[in-house]
């Protein structure tokens, strides 16, 4: 991946967009990125209830098939939970493993007491659990007792007398967000990189990405709209919203996926050997379409794009289920980038899976266009070209 576009992929990952908060990525990156080269005639939706955008490369244009590509913008947070006399501010760990939290630095974000629409960051604090090896219990030593989500606060170094007070001065308060600090770098390995946020800065990048690579040539036949959504992280609520509002015919999530073939103490569970630098992921099974799965393979296959095919039961637990938590009908299917250690301050990827993303939905959404005789896509196909399986041969 070249420098500069690594750089900009930085930016978007460092962004402080925690859940319900997510305006510093999709309107203080993305938005204004977006504005550089989209051409005139494409629109930005915005939204009350969220900050998602959805980007819109035929606005009004309703007789056209539209494919939305989702990622989401919010990143997983801890939460000011109660200040204590002694200065510790005790928070709630959220989607985080609490022992992976412990000496790290974080970003506090509050209001200020005087201006509740002017947010203030706090830095130079660290997330601690048990003070020193000192204090812990024997089996805490020996690695037999863990970390309990209760046990994690907020360690801003107060000292002296009147610590909680001069805390609440600050405008700390419960519910205020806090975020790991560290911006990705470049890895020790070729291609590499790390740092806290790939979940999903990474797919908005793609989903930014596909769009400056498209607006060069525009589609004719397919309506694109790109969205950045929001609160994926607590139930995918952003996306149902902006989905069941625009209501696509297609849907696709992008978002993180995991390196099983390298995840530590797996082996019993016969996960599915995805990995690093193999290529993006295709979902089968849930509420995926097998159609638009195979125009995707297809469109990868001709233009020798590297792919892994991923499985879910139930649920993708990503975007893709934006329709069908919204209760409308879209062939829907999810794609992502193998990662490791998700939810960590040291997730770790691949440039060649994120561009073997972007490649591959390019060569997707420009063979849709050109299908039919150069007419496109049609919601005939998809309505029609389901496969039957008692046909099989």
């Amino acid at each position: 991946m070249p420098e500069s576009q690594f750089k900009f992929m930085r930016e978007v990952l460092a962004a402080p967009s925690p859940i319900g908060i997510e305006a510093a990525m999709s309107y203080g990156v993305l938005k204004p990125e977006f504005e550089k080269f989209m051409p005139k005639s494409w629109a930005v939706h915005q939204f009350k209830g969220n900050a998602g955008i959805v980007v819109d490369t035929h606005p009004g244009r309703d007789d056209l098939p539209s494919v939305m590509i989702i990622g989401h913008a919010d990143k997983i947070r801890l939460q000011v939970r109660k200040i204590d006399s002694d200065g510790k501010i005790w928070v709630n760990t959220d989607s985080f493993l609490p022992c992976t939290l412990v000496g790290h630095e974080v970003t506090l974000f509050c209001q200020n007491p005087e201006n509740p629409h002017a947010y203030k960051r706090i830095e130079g604090g660290t997330l601690e659990a048990l003070g020193a090896i000192h204090f812990s219990e024997a089996a805490q030593r020996s690695g037999d007792k863990g970390l309990k989500p209760e046990m994690i606060y907020l360690e801003l170094q107060m000292h002296g007398e009147d610590r909680k007070e001069r805390i609440e001065k600050l405008g700390i308060r419960p519910g205020d967000p806090i975020i790991l600090n560290r911006p990705i770098k470049r890895g020790f390995s070729e291609d590499s990189y790390y740092g806290a946020y790939l979940d999903n800065g990474l797919g908005c990048f793609v989903v930014t990405e596909i769009a400056r690579i498209l607006a060069k040539k525009p589609l004719k036949n397919l309506r694109v709209l790109y969205t950045i959504a929001t609160h994926e992280e607590i139930g995918r609520f952003g996306a149902t919203a902006i989905a069941g509002e625009f209501k696509p015919d297609l849907l696709i999530g992008s978002d993180v996926n995991h390196d099983y073939d390298a995840a530590p103490g797996i082996a019993a569970k016969r996960m599915n050997p995805l990995a690093m630098s193999k290529g993006f992921t295709i979902t089968k099974g849930s509420i995926t379409s097998e159609y638009l799965n195979s125009l995707i393979e297809e469109a990868c296959i001709k233009a020798k794009i590297p792919y892994q095919m991923d499985f879910s039961g139930r649920d993708t637990g990503t975007d893709a289920m934006a329709a069908a938590l919204a209760g409308f009908d879209s062939a829907a299917t999810s794609i992502g980038f193998p990662i490791r250690n998700m939810h960590t301050i040291s997730e770790t990827g691949h440039t060649a899976d994120v561009l073997a993303a972007i490649h591959g939905m390019i060569a997707t959404f420009q063979a849709m266009d050109s299908m039919n005789g150069g007419k496109g896509i049609s919601r005939e196909d998809l309505k029609n070209q389901h496969p039957r399986l008692d046909q099989a041969t």
